[in-house]
């Protein structure tokens, strides 16, 4: 059993920047937009961290995800020593790649927890978390960029966590892309109306669901002058469109890190980010 403390000098409010101190970590080889999307929608009492997990010969692999999976822990007790009250983990593969199942990672995410205190968050495990708070049992997954490999992890945890996933496809299987090749030279990042075009897809592929989600942290050109954005910034447009929650990735973190602060986000937003405002 590891023996940490946190320094008793973060107990008083007077030595923190910030009421609410969350911070990020992210996959080696991609600058994130969590840290800036976070505190864009967060009130003034927030402030945020931003550090990526090391891995200098990084390729992307379901394999380096597990092999690293300890860097999470590095990361945690970093930010507890600089005094982080939350920390959230982006990307939504490490939850499967890591071969320890659902209850495994909510025992691995309670254990870092505890030990640091300081409450952590991966963003697969938020997805159950979300869709349970929720009371989402069915559901259909646009897998976005995510390779084949990728995306039916992800289902399978899902399953696994008891959720009924009708539909799943990425953009390649719903005929935007010829192969998986061209689709990962996009940098997941995507035109504009691509994001309304494939939820409409998966919609009529898996009409009688709870919800739709869309998986990782795939970016739209949908912002003013083209500005890559994540689906945290059109969940009001296409949930009014579907008629249906739509939930990322990124926007089940953001809930789980807001739920645990006891704050809301000053913004607008859909379903699931609202529902901390009720």
């Amino acid at each position: 059993m590891i023996s940490y403390q946190k320094a008793d000098h973060w107990k008083n409010p007077k030595n923190k920047l910030f009421p609410h101190q969350v911070g990020f970590t992210c996959p080696p080889h991609d600058f994130d937009a969590a840290p800036s999307d976070f505190l864009r929608m967060s009130p003034g009492t927030v402030g945020v961290h931003g550090r990526m997990l090391h891995v200098p010969d990084y390729k992307h692999l379901l394999t380096q995800r597990k092999k690293n999976f300890g860097l999470l822990e590095e990361f945690v007790e970093c930010m507890a020593n600089n005094g982080v009250d939350v920390c959230g983990q982006v990307g939504s593969n490490w939850v499967h790649a890591s071969g320890l199942g659902v209850d495994g990672i909510r025992d691995f995410c309670k254990r870092l927890s505890d030990t640091y205190e300081t409450p952590f968050h991966m963003a697969g495990y938020a997805m159950v978390e979300a869709l349970r708070d929720q009371n989402i049992e069915k559901v259909a997954l646009n897998a976005a960029y995510h390779h084949p490999s990728w995306w039916q992890g992800t289902v399978d945890f899902l399953i696994e966590a008891g959720f009924d996933v009708v539909w799943a496809g990425n953009f390649v299987d719903q005929g935007w892309y010829d192969t998986q090749e061209e689709v990962n030279a996009c940098i997941w990042c995507f035109d504009g109306d691509l994001a309304e075009k494939s939820f409409s897809y998966v919609a009529e592929k898996a009409p009688n669901v709870d919800a739709y989600l869309i998986n990782g942290m795939c970016n739209f050109r949908s912002g003013s002058n083209g500005q890559a954005e994540r689906p945290v910034h059109l969940e009001i447009e296409l949930e009014a469109m579907l008629g249906k929650p739509v939930i990322g990735h990124d926007t089940a973190l953001y809930w789980r890190i807001f739920k645990t602060l006891g704050i809301a986000p000053v913004t607008q937003q859909g379903r699931l980010l609202s529902s901390l405002k009720e």
